[in-house]
């Protein structure tokens, strides 16, 4: 089949849940064929039965801390003849406490997770892309890659300010071959990211208007790339945070998020 005018597929990374599970619910309200993955088979196949009945929902389980699990997610779809013309790139999650709290290991496969699969799904997608001359590829960044960093969870802000930049560099080269590239930077959403990672209790006492429901978050970020945006955050209080941390000083700006990161990180 020409893939040009075939239907084509978003694939999304980390879809059993949260942020991954309003953009699968949010492409199928807009009558987008999905293909679901994460590592959790059950919660994917009760996602892949609910949004069935609006779109074809395929499911793939996939453990990307794995280093095979790129390539092989990639040879699955190929070999079932599914073209993906838009790539999410949500999968991703945290590591509490200090540096040195957790082993090499739990870091190695934090890195796996949130830039090494994140760059090789993308370099295994983007040729299809390019030789149809469409395509859409949603980076879930945050909040914590443009803000300045914080004690605790040590390489999360530094592996989302990543993802912002690579976003950027890579939407600068692809779009003249009609594929947008978007960095969404989600700011403190209602998901289970804060129970999973132990911190439910601290970030319960920050203000509501700092939070956001994962379906608002989803459907500003589809729409974003959607209509070519390269950087997209949403919410009036994170611009507003986005613009302080931006124009303060940066001893300042150092200075407040250091005085407020024990409501949102673990150091210990």
């Amino acid at each position: 089949m020409n893939q040009s005018s075939s239907p084509g597929y978003a694939l999304i990374t980390g879809a059993s849940s949260g942020i991954g599970a309003a953009i699968a619910r949010e492409y199928a309200s807009r009558g987008k064929p999905l293909i679901l993955t994460a590592r959790r088979i059950d919660r994917l196949h009760a996602l892949a039965t609910e949004l069935s009945a609006l779109v074809p929902c395929e499911v793939i389980a996939a453990d990307l801390a794995d280093p095979s699990a790129p390539r092989r997610l990639f040879e699955q779809t190929q070999s079932r003849g599914w073209f993906v013309d838009t790539l999410v790139n949500n999968a991703g999650y945290g590591v509490p406490g200090r540096y040195l709290s957790q082993s090499w290991k739990t870091h190695a496969e934090f890195l796996q997770v949130m830039i090494v699969a994140v760059g090789q799904l993308t370099h295994l997608y983007l040729p299809a892309m390019e030789a149809a001359g469409r395509g859409r590829i949603l980076n879930v960044a945050s909040m914590a890659g443009l803000v300045p960093a914080s004690a605790g969870h040590t390489m999360y802000g530094a592996t989302k300010a990543w993802l912002i930049r690579f976003s950027e560099s890579l939407a600068q080269e692809s779009a003249q071959r009609g594929i947008f590239v978007t960095a969404l930077c989600a700011g403190f959403t209602y998901t289970e990211f804060h129970d999973v990672n132990g911190m439910r209790s601290q970030v319960s006492r920050l203000p509501k208007m700092l939070w956001m429901d994962a379906a608002q978050v989803a459907r500003i970020g589809v729409d974003a790339v959607e209509s070519g945006k390269t950087r997209v955050i949403p919410g009036g209080a994170n611009k507003m945070v986005a613009f302080l941390t931006r124009y303060l000083p940066d001893a300042l700006a150092r200075a407040l998020v250091a005085s407020k990161s024990r409501d949102f990180r673990n150091a210990d």
